[in-house]
């Protein structure tokens, strides 16, 4: 956003944050030219395209015995509670734990919060659970609080983010907003209708 920032000064950008449901009606209504979510699901009426991925992080105690490992594999997360925002994006980290994690007919231990991500982030050096977090956020450092890389049977696991903005919408700066990551960042798609 910084790079788009200094090369259009005279654009203004509101960024909104908000559950998908929310993000995706402003889009629909008109109210919000492009939305950046988790994950690539389509919906009706919006064009999506993949824009970037980012690592999966396990957030822990610094006194769990998962801190001296470099990396924690999903096999060795069986048997952790973890500790989700109820808002987005804990519904799809919810998902993804137990796509993963189920076995059988044990299902993870998940605890969904109605408390924001960065607030369940700060109460986990007391030792009450573990949470999932994308390397984006990981910037704010919380009290005996660490981030380990999660790995799979293929290397890392990765979590993707898409743009969705509709077909129809006319304003310039959507355009030419997606004519700059699709430069800066290579991507190969064709934004133009």
């Amino acid at each position: 956003m910084m790079g788009w920032r200094a090369t259009h000064p005279e654009v203004e950008v509101d960024c909104v944050e908000a559950d998908r449901a929310v993000l995706l009606a402003g889009l629909s209504a008109g109210e919000i030219d492009m939305t950046i979510l988790m994950g690539a699901m389509g919906h009706n009426g919006f064009r999506c395209q993949p824009l970037w991925s980012e690592r999966m992080l396990v957030a822990l105690p610094a006194s769990h015995p998962f801190a001296e490992r470099n990396v924690v594999h999903w096999t060795d997360l069986r048997g952790e509670r973890f500790l989700l925002p109820a808002a987005d994006p804990g519904p799809e980290m919810r998902d993804i734990l137990l796509g993963r994690l189920s076995v059988s007919s044990a299902s993870p231990d998940i605890r969904m919060r109605q408390s924001s991500r960065e607030t369940i982030l700060s109460i986990l050096g007391g030792g009450c659970g573990v949470s999932i977090v994308c390397e984006g956020s990981t910037g704010a450092h919380y009290p005996d609080v660490i981030y380990r890389p999660i790995h799979g049977e293929q290397g890392p696991a990765l979590v993707g983010y898409s743009g969705y903005w509709r077909e129809d919408n006319g304003n310039p700066a959507l355009r030419r907003f997606l004519g700059f990551i699709t430069k800066r960042h290579a991507l190969p798609f064709d934004f133009l209708p």
